[in-house]
């Protein structure tokens, strides 16, 4: 049976939450511009399940029309829960709607839950707003095993060189998994200190981080 508008509509209409989120699947297979229209059907939905499926396909289906995704994903920063918040702030970067970064950092500052934080934290190297670094600075200094990894990748993708002295620390660290994201970070900088860096890390005792680092150095 071939996906249309109006079977994936008769679907979100459902009871069963259940088919409502393989309504929100099914828009996937539409055009955007339909999709677009029938998801906002269900962003208000009284299941957060279908909310976040919901808010999460905006990533794709929002390039539609950005000024009204932003309206919307500015809802979702503010949804009662907190998994339906972290896919807004995942949307957001996604479509890179830097209009809603004082949104985020408003958000940032006023949760304690780990998922928004980690959430936002992740999405400001995709957004690429330059004010993003303000947050990525608090983050890699909580010391946060969840946060530390994500603002070190955030920061190497903002690519602003004030995060060069945040990250040169970490080239030693003893989790060689915050090393190669390190290195990864690096990477984006060109500068004597950070190639220093990546030459250190060419002589990194796991073989994948010294491989990438070498490759890097030429």
């Amino acid at each position: 049976m071939s996906i249309t508008p109006e079977s994936a509509k008769a679907l979100l209409s459902a009871e069963d939450y259940g088919a409502r989120i393989r309504g929100i699947n099914e828009l996937r297979e539409l055009p955007a511009i339909e999709a677009f229209e029938l998801v906002q059907l269900v962003l208000q939905d009284g299941n957060e399940r279908v909310r976040y499926a919901a808010i999460s396909l905006l990533a794709t289906v929002g390039q539609v029309d950005l000024v009204k995704s932003l309206e919307l994903l500015r809802v979702g920063l503010q949804d009662s829960e907190m998994d339906v918040k972290a896919a807004a702030a995942d949307s957001i970067a996604g479509l890179k709607l830097r209009e809603a970064y004082d949104d985020l950092r408003d958000l940032y500052q006023e949760t304690t839950d780990w998922i928004i934080r980690f959430s936002i934290v992740a999405a400001l190297g995709e957004l690429g707003e330059p004010r993003g670094f303000e947050i990525l600075e608090h983050a890699i200094q909580t010391k946060d095993a969840l946060l530390v990894p994500a603002a070190i990748g955030a920061m190497g993708e903002l690519g602003d060189p004030r995060a060069i002295k945040f990250l040169l620390p970490y080239v030693s660290d003893e989790d060689w998994q915050i090393r190669h994201r390190v290195l990864q970070s690096l990477l984006h900088f060109d500068t004597p200190e950070t190639k220093a860096a990546i030459q250190t890390l060419a002589q990194d005792s796991e073989s994948h981080i010294s491989e990438q680092a070498q490759q890097a150095l030429g």
